[in-house]
């Protein structure tokens, strides 16, 4: 199994050749669903280059670097990290509401920042560079 890991989620898929995966699997990593034209979530649909989807299969990290958005991965391709581009990030840092996340407890159980919405949170971050 390969691990999928995006800011929102962590997902087991069946990966193939790279980050090939069935239109299913490919939706419940990141939401988007394989549509005639192209890859859609909600009401933006994103136009697929020719080759980036074959026999119901998608080439994820080439669709998610069309878009603008890095991909790194390890080297035996087990795990995968699909990020928020530069100017994605950029648009969510002009408002005044920080975008949702999930973070785990010291005890493993996740916690989504939505889940605190009309409470006072106090955020503080740390970078080594």
């Amino acid at each position: 199994m390969t691990v999928v890991l995006t800011e929102t989620d962590e997902t087991e898929v069946a990966a193939t050749g790279g980050l090939w995966l069935t239109a299913a699997e490919a939706e419940r990593a990141t939401g988007w669903t394989l549509k005639p034209e192209g890859m859609c979530r909600g009401e933006v649909c994103v136009p697929l280059p020719a080759g980036m989807a074959k026999g119901g299969r998608i080439d994820l990290a080439a669709f998610w670097r069309h878009m603008g958005h890095p991909v790194v991965s390890d080297d035996a391709g087990e795990t995968w990290v699909l990020g928020t581009g530069a100017a994605t990030r950029s648009e969510m840092l002009a408002g005044l509401e920080a975008p949702d996340f999930t973070l785990p407890d010291l005890d493993g159980k996740p916690h989504r920042l939505s889940d605190l919405r009309g409470r006072k949170v106090f955020l503080t971050t740390w970078a080594s560079w």
